[in-house]
């Protein structure tokens, strides 16, 4: 199976401390460290070459170019896609997405 080289954007990095921070404060702090993890492993499993991913809805990324995908349907991720690089560029949570 074909993998690309994934690169993750420091503002990425903190959005998903953020929010592993942010379930760590409620008293999860097992709950964080398997939220982290699960994200990290998720955009491996999105690194296959094999796939290629839709078109942002949102208009205003679409124009640049950006894929967008759905995690767990709580969180987008926002990506560019090459056939040898998958950047991503964005974790947010989906309601702060507006189309």
């Amino acid at each position: 199976m074909g993998r690309r080289e994934v690169n993750v954007k420091e503002s990425v990095a903190d959005s998903i401390a953020e929010a592993a921070w942010y379930i760590e404060s409620k008293g999860l702090v097992a709950t964080a460290e398997k939220f982290s993890d699960a994200v990290y492993d998720y955009f491996t499993k999105l690194s296959d070459s094999r796939r290629s991913h839709a078109i942002c809805r949102d208009p205003d990324r679409a124009i640049l170019g950006y894929k967008c995908i759905s995690y767990k349907h709580k969180y987008t991720i926002v990506f560019l896609e090459t056939n040898d690089e998958l950047i991503i560029c964005e974790f947010l949570p989906s309601k702060n997405i507006h189309w």
